[in-house]
Order: C-alpha cells, then structure tokens, then sequence
C-alpha cells in the first residue's frame, strides 16, 4: 500500500526525521515507549464514565466496562495513525499520539448518569463541529498569533505539573505520599537521567522506556503489581475479542449538545497547543495552516467516530507524548506507527491491555514529571522568537494570571452558569487561550512592526529550511 511505502532505506538516524524508515528492532522499542506514556491516562477516562453510565434504564456491568476499555485502546491507536498518515485533509502528518481527552470527563459523566445515549449523541455533533472548524482553519488561522501560540504551549506544560505531581506519589497499594511509592517514583526518575546522561546513541532516545521497566521492575519487590486483572480480563473477554460496534444508540439533546460543542472548542485549544508544541520542540520550525487545520480535523471527526461507532469518549492529542518528543527529538512517524499499531493490538488482546495495566501510578510519574517540564521549556523558546513588547507582556500577563489563577480558587465560579465553570475552573488552558485571543485581537498593534515578529504560515512544511525531516519523503 502507498500508505506505507517509503522511499528511503531503513537508518537508525531516521529516527530523527519525519519521515524515512527506522530498522524494526529500534523501531518497535519507541513506538511502546510512546504507548506505556499515556497508556494508562488513555483507559482512565471511561472507566469514570463507565462507573456511573446508564443505557436503557442499566447500569453498566463489568463486562461492558472491559468493552468499552478495548474499544478505547482501538480508538486511540486508529486517532493515531490517521494523525501520521492523513486521510484526505484528515490529519496532520505529525508525531502526534491520541487517546481519550480528561477535557471532556465531567461532562460525560454528567451526561451519562443520565442516558449514554444523550452522551453519545452530543459527542456525535460537538465532534462534527470541531472537524469543520478544523477544515475552515485558513479563514480563522490568522487570529491564533503567535503569542497566542505561545501562551497555549506553556500552560499545557503547566496544567500537567499536578497531574505528573500526584501520579509521582501515587500507586494502588500504598496511600498517596507514602515513602514505598516515593522510591518507585525516584527509582524511574534516577534512571531516566542516567540512561539520558551516560547513554549512547540509540540507546540514549529510549530513557523513558528504561525508566518505566527499572520503576516497574521494584514495584514489584513492593507488591503493587495486581496480575489478577489480568485473569479476570480474559474471563470476561478471552484471548482475542473484537469490539462491539454501534451499541449504543445515539440521542439529540440540545442542551447536551451546546454543552459539549463548547468543550470540543476547549479542546481544540489543547490540539492547537500540542501540535504547535511537537513542531516547536520536535521539528525546529513553526506550525503550518495544513498542519493546524489537519491536527483538528483528526481530534473532531474522529472523536465523533470515537462517540458513535465504538461508544467512547471524545479523543484528543497527548500531552504526555508531546513532551516526549520534545525531551527525546524522535518525530519519526514509521516509529511512531508501531505505537498504534500497539494500542489497537491491545484492544483485539484484551490481555497485553491488562497487563499494560498494571503499570503503577509512581512509575509514571517518575518517568513523566520530566517529560512535562519540557513542555513548558518549549512554550518558553516560543517567548524567546517574539519581541515582548509592551503590548505582549500585557497579553501574556494577564492571559496567566487569570486564565491559571481562577483554576486554584475553589468556588469561583459558583454564581455564574455551571458550563462556564465546567469550561473554565479546573482547564487553564481553556482560560488562557480565550484571554490570550480576545486581546490580541482587541489590543492595538505595534506601530513598529519590525518588533513584533509574526509566524510566517506555510502551505507545505518541506518547504521550510529549518525542517529536519527534508531528506526522506513519503512515495
């Protein structure tokens, strides 16, 4: 298939190009370092919804919960390929990982509790609506300047610190900050900077990976690791399982819809954010308008297909994945394709998901507090290309300030409408991108504009001189 026919021989050096062929054994390492990253995060958000769902007057056995926790790795790794091999303007032929956004959790909780069917049927809608905002992204692009941009990127990488944080002292064994999940933690850590300092070559790319089997390994001196689950899954589901399609049945509620559409457009926010993130710190160059309209077209369209064929949530890009590009600089999409073809090969075993698991919080916290951080160093690269004018510190100030510190102020938000704190009260990046938006477009411009440099887009990315990925192009 033209799908995956390369030009270019298999090199280990590709690893650092978009596009050109990695030999097999170095490829497939990568591609489950990408997976167990964001594995975890990935099945979270519907065994939430799943625990409170009701379809048809039932609440949701542990049988459909196992399901529904297939279908979600299937989504995740079909997201994913569709990100790195476009289909039709579908995609964004970027080193982007997809799984099941937490943007949209309480909300789905909220619609599922009463009907899976409401649930499913504004995911549906509010999907279709951010994949044709994806496709109209050259009418509405030029509004997304690049402190606006910039803005988006740091506090992605600020809005993880909590979540890498907790998972660090975490595990479901001890309680949270006990000293046995502390040391699991360190151990992950330790290792990642000591692969990363002394390794060499290959082998320096894979810390993560070293880190989470060195944190999973001691983890199991601790007894964190439950293999039962792993029996229990292939009682309910066997060896080989294949999802259920079209199971539930989708059902028209405007107020859901409205509820949902608006949260589609937080996330789209976050896509903006991680994919001007993956080419920043991954590829050296700044977004394209294909890229941008791509990246969202992919989040909407398929979170709909997400919602309506296999029953799960919205999906979204990975922040945690994104930061592994930018502290690894693997952007390579054969690589990357072998974590997709992972997650969906999960799904079809429900046994390797089990065991993928199994993987305590404090390992990946351990692994990922780094990872996160360097999300943040690129939205502050991003500072460093625009001339911080008067009018931009304005912008950034004042985008951070509330944007971010509305977040750590309980009850805020308690005598405005329940979907503006459901938007705004525990999502910064949603605060900060709207901020960050409206002034930048109200605020007047700088006269002289010589200092306030603008992100030049690009129709086609090979274009770009600082692109790393130039030599190897896909047949």
């Amino acid at each position: 298939m033209k799908f995956f026919k390369f030009k270019t021989a298999a090199d280990t050096n590709n690893i650092y190009k978009l596009d050109g062929r990695v030999p097999l054994l170095k490829a497939i390492p990568f591609g489950l370092q990408h997976v167990l990253a964001m594995f975890v995060a990935n099945v979270t958000p519907i065994i939430l919804i799943a625990s409170v769902a009701v379809y048809q007057g039932q609440t949701f056995s542990p049988s459909d919960t196992a399901r529904l926790i297939q279908a979600a790795m299937i989504v995740a790794g079909i997201g994913t390929l569709i990100q790195l091999f476009p289909i039709w303007r579908i995609g964004s032929r970027l080193p982007i990982v997809m799984g099941l956004s937490f943007t949209f959790v309480s909300t789905m909780i909220a619609l599922a509790s009463k009907d899976y069917g409401i649930m499913i049927g504004a995911i549906l809608i509010g999907g279709c609506i951010e994949g044709i905002l994806g496709l109209t992204a050259k009418y509405w692009r030029r509004f997304i300047s690049p402190i606006v941009s910039a803005c988006v990127v740091t506090t992605t990488g600020f809005s993880l610190l909590a979540t890498g944080a907790t998972s660090f002292a975490s595990s479901g064994t001890f309680a949270l900050g006990s000293w046995q999940n502390f040391v699991v933690a360190l151990v992950a850590l330790i290792t990642c900077l000591l692969v990363n300092s002394f390794a060499k070559g290959f082998w320096k790319q894979l810390y993560i990976l070293f880190g989470l089997i060195a944190g999973y390994i001691v983890s199991l001196f601790f007894g964190m690791v439950d293999f039962n689950t792993i029996g229990e899954t292939i009682n309910e589901l066997g060896i080989i399982s294949f999802p259920r399609l079209f199971a539930y049945t989708p059902k028209f509620d405007l107020g859901a819809i409205i509820s949902v559409s608006l949260i589609f457009l937080v996330s789209a926010a976050e896509t903006i954010g991680d994919s001007s993130a993956v080419c920043t710190s991954g590829l050296n160059r700044t977004i394209t308008e294909r890229e941008l309209s791509g990246s969202l077209c992919c989040n909407g369209f398929v979170s709909a297909i997400s919602g309506s064929v296999f029953g799960c949530p919205p999906i979204t890009s990975f922040s945690q994945n994104v930061g592994l590009v930018a502290m690894t600089k693997v952007v390579n999409r054969y690589t990357i394709m072998f974590g997709a073809i992972a997650l969906i090969l999960a799904g079809l075993f429900p046994p390797v998901g089990a065991f993928f698991s199994t993987l305590p919080d404090c390992v990946l916290g351990g692994c990922s507090i780094i990872m996160f951080g360097a999300i943040i160093v690129s939205g502050l690269g991003m500072f460093r290309d625009i001339k911080m004018t008067t009018r931009n510190t304005i912008i950034v100030a004042c985008s951070f300030c509330l944007g971010i510190g509305v977040t750590q102020v309980p009850g805020f938000f308690d005598s405005m409408p329940d979907i503006v704190g459901e938007i705004f009260a525990n999502n910064p990046i949603a605060g900060v991108f709207v901020i960050s938006m409206i002034l930048s477009i109200i605020l007047p411009k700088d006269k002289d504009t010589n200092n306030h440099q603008e992100i030049k887009i690009q129709e086609n990315p090979d274009s770009n001189p600082q692109s790393n990925d130039s030599n190897s192009q896909i047949a």
